[in-house]
């Protein structure tokens, strides 16, 4: 089971990485409930093994990129970010380390593979990943663009992916450019 979560992950995170065209140095905020990832609710059942499969999927893609990978904590930690330091070095960093059932596994696993992880309250990411309906959307840029994959689960867990744009300004007679888009 545990090997067909990694396999899923990583190809999601290679289509949206693809759909939203991220590029080196950019951030991917993943937010995952395990216990939605093995068909209970929200919160309710963390699994470590369940968020290590995950983890190492999404990890392996966003290494192969150069992309970042911010981890969202769960409502318990307030929603916090465990990223690495070097990604964020001028956000002011909170003192917490997440554990399964305060923060969650996913958010844990991150903290324990990352070089240096840091906790921050907030961040502003190029793209997202929620895994489970865990509401991701406030560590996006404006302005947040739905992503269709080709496959809306991992495990039992529904799957939402955005991307960013840059807003659009000045009306009917602007010129846009087209690779922001």
């Amino acid at each position: 089971m545990y090997e067909e979560l990694t396999e899923q992950a990583a190809l999601l995170t290679e289509e949206l990485c693809e759909k939203a065209r991220l590029k080196k140095g950019q951030i991917l905020v993943v937010g995952c409930s395990t216990s939605e990832v093995c068909g209970d609710r929200i919160g309710s059942n963390s699994n470590l093994e369940a968020a290590k499969a995950v983890f190492a999927g999404i990890y392996s893609v966003t290494q192969k990129y150069g992309i970042w990978l911010a981890a969202q904590c769960c409502e318990h930690l307030n929603r916090a970010i465990i990223i690495e330091q070097e990604a964020v070095p001028l956000l002011e960093p909170v003192n917490v380390v997440p554990q399964p059932k305060a923060g969650g596994s996913f958010a844990t696993t991150a903290w324990q593979a990352f070089h240096n992880p840091a906790a921050v309250e907030e961040i502003r990411a190029d793209a997202g990943l929620d895994i489970g309906d865990t509401l991701i959307g406030m560590h996006l840029k404006r302005v947040a663009v739905p992503v269709r994959l080709t496959h809306g689960a991992i495990g039992k867990a529904h799957i939402t992916a955005a991307r960013v744009r840059p807003k659009f300004i000045g009306g009917a007679r602007a010129v846009y450019n087209e690779d922001l888009m």
